[in-house]
């Protein structure tokens, strides 16, 4: 399923302290200077090929900040 979430649900979860991998999904110089707090980097050339491997749980959430996918 995917679902998108406002800034304000993200911050929400954030701060109650739910269970999600977060991954930022900017080139690493843009994520070096602008990240949130936890989140990992995952360059936008990379997601298809890498999120299986990064998250192998089939139920685990998912949040991809900043991703456009068309």
């Amino acid at each position: 399923m995917t679902a998108t979430i406002s800034r304000e649900e993200l911050h929400e979860k954030i701060e109650r302290g739910d269970r999600f991998h977060l991954f930022e999904v900017l080139g690493p110089p843009y994520f070096r200077k602008h990240h949130l707090p936890g989140a990992k980097n995952l360059p936008p050339k990379d997601v298809r090929e890498r999120i299986a491997e990064l998250v192998p749980e089939l139920d685990a959430e998912i949040v991809l900040y900043c991703w456009d996918d068309d």
